[in-house]
């Protein structure tokens, strides 16, 4: 029997049509290599996302896509429940999926979670960040939100977090168990090479990610100040209309060993992480965030302030840590230092091998998704 599964996600049209359209972030990319994967395994794949003027059930590789209201439709404060709840709703039904799955903390959580309990439908949510596990839901702001997020967990027949401890504070938060899955991502190394690059092929830092508050891109340029010897490469494009986004990248110009690249196009990234020696990762709080996965897949060690489960220490796949000076000492270290770079990078291409590489990590997804 083949098993239908629908995605919902909002933003992934840009990312599953290989366009920049929507957010093109790391839940829209996995979300639409996690789709593909899947069709190639023999499933009944749809994916539901804004119209941004696609036409309906447009077939993408083999996946359907099935497109809702576009976002900025209706009336401010009415468009919540028509057009786009009301458009969700059909799209869910035009679906017709055995089961549905949902990534990230949002107030759609709770809609799919309801259609579904009405429809006899089955629903699998997966947590995209740490704060989706928070009692207090940082990122989410008004009450409705919060309300049927939390509706979502309560109704969803089963949890995926990305972490033990985004588990933890799940069961603790809310009192709901979970599984956690390693999240897949793509094998970034051309098939026709056998090994990432070595340590003299490559030189300075990258950083990749939204410019926005949390992930205090001003970190990156006062460990810039400290090692000027060492060149940074900033690839992401700001929140739109973002007070900080402008102050940051302004400061980020009086630099001169800071590149800002702005966003870069998919098939471009993967030069960046090949000829690097480290990327930098400034967060307060992060998932598990799709750019150290795509990092190890080069072979590329991490120097961060957020480390996941102490993954990147216990793994040696970089240094952790929270103090700027002493973060920029690591980057001044492990630029440096062959041997310990070399050891390093080779840790972080077999972790990835073993846990992240899409097959791998695909294969587990594809078992919970026909045990439900």
């Amino acid at each position: 029997m083949t098993i239908k599964i629908s995605l919902v996600a909002h933003n992934a049209y840009g990312a599953i049509s290989g366009g920049s359209a929507g957010h093109v972030g790391g839940v829209e990319r996995q979300t639409s290599m996690m789709a593909f994967w899947l069709q190639k395994k023999g499933f009944d794949v749809s994916i539901i996302t804004w119209d941004e003027g696609q036409e309906q059930d447009f077939v993408i590789d083999g996946v359907r896509l099935i497109k809702l209201c576009r976002k900025d439709e209706g009336l401010p404060g009415l468009r919540f429940f028509h057009p786009r709840w009301s458009s969700l709703n059909a799209a869910l039904k035009r679906a017709d999926a055995d089961v549905y799955y949902q990534n990230g903390a949002e107030y759609v959580t709770g809609q799919v979670a309801l259609w579904c309990k009405r429809n006899h439908k089955k629903f699998i949510f997966s947590s995209a960040s740490d704060a989706d596990c928070q009692p207090n839901l940082p990122c989410l702001d008004s009450f409705r939100e919060k309300y049927l997020y939390k509706k979502g967990l309560e109704l969803a027949d089963h949890l995926i977090v990305q972490t033990e401890k985004q588990g933890v504070a799940l069961l603790d938060a809310f009192g709901m168990a979970s599984t956690v899955l390693p999240m897949p991502c793509p094998d970034l190394l051309p098939a026709e090479q056998s090994a990432p690059k070595d340590f003299h092929e490559r030189k300075g830092v990258i950083w990749v990610g939204r410019i926005s508050e949390e992930k205090r891109l001003e970190f990156l340029l006062e460990m810039a100040a400290k090692t000027p010897e060492i060149t940074y490469d900033v690839l992401g494009k700001p929140n739109k209309d973002s007070e900080y986004a402008r102050n940051v990248l302004d400061a980020a110009e009086q630099a001169e060993n800071v590149n800002i690249r702005g966003m870069v196009e998919r098939d471009r990234i993967r030069d960046f992480y090949a000829n690097a020696r480290i990327l930098c990762c400034t967060s307060s709080f992060e998932g598990f965030p799709n750019t150290f996965i795509e990092a190890w897949s080069e072979g590329l060690p991490i120097v961060t302030t957020f480390d996941l489960d102490d993954l990147v220490q216990r793994k040696q796949l970089g240094f952790a840590g929270s103090e700027i000076s002493d973060l920029a000492g690591k980057v001044g270290h492990l630029h440096s230092n062959e041997d310990e770079w070399t050891r390093m990078s080779r840790n972080s291409r077999q972790y990835f091998v073993e846990n992240h590489e899409l097959d791998a990590a695909m294969e587990r997804f594809s078992s919970l998704f026909r045990g439900i």
